[in-house]
């Protein structure tokens, strides 16, 4: 495992192991099913009218008995029917026990005897509210994310937290935040990582965070993006003005690295093409009056001289 791999997935918290699996429930198709509980409560309203015809107290008892229990037991049997809808699925327990998940589309039907939760399996979108935290440094900082998941194994879904929903909003609050206090918004050093410019890595950071919270409530993390990252507004003014100091630095930096190019340039054409013969004084005044033109703030104001430079 490279050292990068190992930063990554340093720090990721250690959630309890799964105790239930998601596996496919014993279905079949809603059709034939529905069908038959039709002609069910069919036979069992035409032994009941049947009864109304028949003059025998006993054999007219038993055609209303026969009558209401047929018709019970298709409506019983009926009311095992599911309609499931893309992006859906229904988890299936027996007294208590969980007995798989219907994940087919369509009109299925099971065990009337069972209880059917519905679950949705469509990609969701999460996002968090503006967070303010103090980042590595200390300073307040203000983040937001957005996390886009869905439900992977419904039976963990249901089984292994009291709300799936909520456990994902949670857990991700706490990665956000996590992921913000373990690094600065900009970083000091030059090869430091920092929130804002290291977006990539800290972005796969929080997934990997991510995906360990929620692993066990049967959830997938797609894709997690921060949406928002700047100062508190208290220290905003502050910060401005050091990252405008910081830019004013470098670009001088790099104004003075190319007026002494320039220079020396011009100094060693001078020399090539024997224009003038300067010795050490004169170049020093030409070094300083080259260096004043290229470096100053303001256009040069020239100054004619009409002696010589040393007089």
């Amino acid at each position: 495992m490279s050292t990068h791999d190992t930063q990554v997935t340093a720090d990721v918290p250690e959630m309890p192991a799964p105790r239930v699996r998601e596996f496919a429930a014993h279905s079949i198709g809603g059709g034939l099913a529905l069908l038959l509980g039709l002609a069910g409560l069919l036979v069992g309203g035409g032994l009941i009218a049947t009864a109304t015809a028949v003059t025998g107290t006993g054999v007219k008892a038993v055609l209303i008995i026969g009558g209401i229990l047929v018709a019970l037991a298709a409506f019983l049997a009926m009311c095992g029917l599911n309609m499931v809808a893309p992006g859906e699925a229904r988890v299936v327990q027996l007294f208590g026990r969980y007995r798989g998940t219907i994940r087919q589309d369509g009109l299925r039907w099971v065990n009337p005897l069972t209880s059917r939760t519905r679950i949705s399996t469509r990609v969701r979108n999460h996002e968090t509210a503006v967070l303010k935290v103090n980042d590595a440094y200390g300073n307040p900082i203000e983040l937001a994310a957005v996390v886009v998941w869905r439900v992977e194994d419904t039976a963990q879904a249901t089984f292994e937290v009291d709300d799936y929903v909520e456990f994902v909003s949670t857990q991700t609050e706490a990665a956000v935040r996590h992921i913000a206090i373990e690094y600065p918004y900009d970083a000091h050093e030059e090869d430091g990582l920092s929130l804002r410019g290291n977006a990539e890595e800290i972005t796969e950071k929080l997934a990997v965070e991510l995906h360990a919270r929620v692993e066990a409530a049967g959830v997938q993390i797609i894709e997690s993006r921060f949406t928002h990252l700047a100062y508190a507004p208290e220290i905003a003014s502050a910060m401005l003005q050091r990252q405008q100091a910081g830019a004013v630095v470098a670009a001088r930096q790099k104004i003075v690295e190319g007026a002494v190019g320039m220079v020396e340039a011009a100094l060693t054409r001078i020399a090539e093409q024997d224009i003038v013969e300067l010795d050490p004084e004169r170049k020093a005044a030409m070094v300083s009056n080259l260096m004043v033109v290229l470096c100053g703030d303001r256009s040069a104001q020239p100054v004619l001289n009409t002696g010589t430079l040393y007089q």
